[in-house]
């Protein structure tokens, strides 16, 4: 591959950090889930879409596959236009694993999908009693 040309990546990354220590937070699991609005006016519900673990780095890179790829038309999860997405942090599960208590068991961030050719990256700042988020590029 030369330096050029580019690796197709997950429309959707993310990025979790420890701000308490300045490190990534590596092993983080991460479920992705898109959102079934109720026509009767029973419950809206989201059902799992994906899953995966952060990388050393904190970062999960390849939650789906690349927009348009063969495995993305065959697993029906090209990004939809309009469509309302959750991410699931396990953030509990981590400051376990670091010795470490917390107030907030997991983080759950639902965000809508604009534009579904663009990359949609979720950058989450974690310590034991807080977090934030913003979206990234």
């Amino acid at each position: 591959m030369s330096a050029s040309t580019t690796t197709p990546k997950s429309p959707i990354t993310c990025h979790v950090l420890d701000s308490s220590t300045g490190k990534p937070a590596e092993g983080v699991f991460v479920r992705l889930q898109i959102l079934e609005m109720s026509k009767d006016g029973g419950p809206d519900i989201f059902h799992p879409l994906a899953k995966g673990t952060t990388n050393a780095d904190g970062r999960l890179l390849d939650l789906l596959p690349p927009v348009g790829s063969e495995e993305a038309k065959k697993e029906d999860t090209d990004l939809k236009a309009g469509q309302t997405y959750k991410i699931v942090f396990k953030t509990k599960d981590y400051f376990d694993r670091t010795n470490r208590q917390s107030f907030y068991p997991w983080v759950e961030i639902a965000f809508t999908i604009e534009n579904p050719k663009e990359h949609y990256h979720v950058p989450l700042l974690i310590s034991p009693y807080s977090f934030t988020t913003y979206r990234g590029s």
